[in-house]
């Protein structure tokens, strides 16, 4: 099923058309209503009229997340105060918040592009959809609310947390869908077991996980305890949220861009040359549709590429792969990069790990050090005939340290540097409400 058939098969052609058309209007629009796209404009010679076709969007100005920081709260609107109808915000973890507004011509966008998003993920109207993103200034838990509303299904707005709950919830009202972080999938799968409650009680089909990098290891491992198809579904605040790009149960083979409202290239994140299709590099957006904050050329930081082929399910919009990683994420480890995501891949990839890890960097000396704390899975104890060790206990077995060796020598082998690997009990790593904090940086 489709839910916007017509623009989702739309022939490239008459998508280019369109996509052109709506690049120039909304250039003009942050030239007339953004001082600060004015200025660079201006300080490269450019004004609207240069835009002439699709490939002169190379010519304009990149955005970068610190441009918004720069110009926080509301510098980057487009549209006074008093027609935007919602703000979203960051944590602002790094700093200042990055902040952005929509109007309720947005809001009806992200409606759209969220309903379509769903339903390339396998809901339908009628559905039943347990909705465990973050609703609040995270924009995850609204535009998947509001997608879900407009394609007629029954939306369960639970949010994170109170995991046993969310079990309970999915049994009574017996959701066909899932909406959350894959870290969160698994948190719940792991709940599910200490309840005794099989995926068969369930009424689940498919998940819609998005808002963290995830591995084709850790779908499995989903797709696996939850007896459903996991898909990924792509998207940032600076854009509009969820629902920029969605991968369809049919292929399961790259995410649909949903291109006439956002123009997609691949840049080398070094040199800001544009790269061809195939190319991994870093993804660059620019919102074609937005009135309140549009942004152009806006660096995502994801690294991935872009797949032009058709794809099996009819849709024409092309897709990009998956989230490799995020530029600003990359470990680097004694001068090798390393995306926590390769380290996920054999993590997960190992029968005895759990899917649960964490990664600390610290000093050692001059150089940096990667520790990798990943739990063992239960059935590894089973296997040494024991129901549960604690640290020490396990440190101490053969087995365990054998493991523990194997591991390091794979992880040496792929990413060509040293990752110290620590085993520790089944529980010991903290469970995700929302987004996973994979990454520990104490140097």
């Amino acid at each position: 099923m489709m839910w916007n058939q017509e623009m989702e098969t739309m022939p490239r052609t008459e998508l280019t058309a369109l996509q052109l058309d709506r690049l120039q209007k909304v250039v003009n629009r942050v030239y007339e209503r953004v001082p600060f796209y004015r200025r660079a404009f201006d300080e490269r010679g450019l004004t609207p009229d240069h835009i002439r076709h699709l490939e002169d969007v190379r010519l304009l100005p990149f955005t970068k997340k610190s441009d918004l920081r720069e110009h926080y709260p509301f510098g980057l609107f487009a549209e006074p105060l008093d027609r935007v109808c919602r703000i979203h915000a960051s944590s602002g973890t790094k700093g200042k918040p990055t902040v952005v507004g929509y109007t309720r011509n947005d809001i009806q966008q992200w409606a759209e592009v969220c309903a379509r998003s769903l339903c390339c993920g396998g809901a339908r109207p009628g559905d039943v959809i347990h909705n465990a993103y973050g609703y609040g200034l995270f924009t995850g838990g609204l535009g998947v609310h509001y997608g879900a509303e407009l394609m007629g299904a029954t939306v369960i707005p639970v949010s994170g947390g109170h995991t046993q709950r969310q079990v309970m919830l999915l049994q009574d009202f017996q959701a066909r869908i899932l909406c959350c972080t894959p870290s969160y999938a698994l948190n719940i799968a792991d709940v599910m077991q200490d309840m005794g409650i099989s995926p068969d009680a369930l009424n689940l089909r498919y998940g819609i996980f998005g808002a963290e990098s995830w591995s084709e290891e850790m779908r499995a491992t989903i797709e696996q305890r939850l007896g459903i198809t996991a898909l990924d579904i792509y998207g940032l605040s600076e854009v509009i949220g969820p629902g920029v790009s969605m991968e369809c149960y049919q292929a399961k083979q790259g995410l649909h861009i949903w291109e006439d409202h956002f123009l997609p290239e691949i840049i080398d994140p070094e040199t800001e040359e544009v790269l061809p299709h195939g190319e991994e590099g870093e993804l660059v957006i620019t919102s074609l549709t937005k009135e309140a904050f549009p942004v152009i050329r806006y660096r995502t930081g994801d690294i991935t590429s872009l797949n032009p082929e058709p794809c099996p399910c009819g849709r024409t919009h092309i897709r990009m792969n998956r989230i490799k990683g995020r530029s600003d994420d990359m470990l680097i480890i004694r001068g090798v990069n390393v995306f926590p995501s390769e380290i996920e891949r054999i993590l997960v990839g190992t029968p005895e790990l759990s899917p649960h890890y964490q990664i600390v960097l610290r000093k050692e000396g001059a150089l940096d050090r990667a520790d990798v704390n990943v739990e063992v899975d239960p059935s590894f104890f089973a296997a040494l005939g024991k129901e549960s060790m604690d640290e020490e206990t396990m440190r101490a077995r053969p087995a365990v340290q054998t493991l523990q060796q194997r591991v390091e020598r794979q992880l040496a082998e792929t990413l060509g540097v040293r990752i110290h690997v620590h085993l520790v009990p089944p529980r010991t790593i903290p469970r995700s409400q929302g987004k996973a904090v994979r990454v520990v940086d104490q140097r």
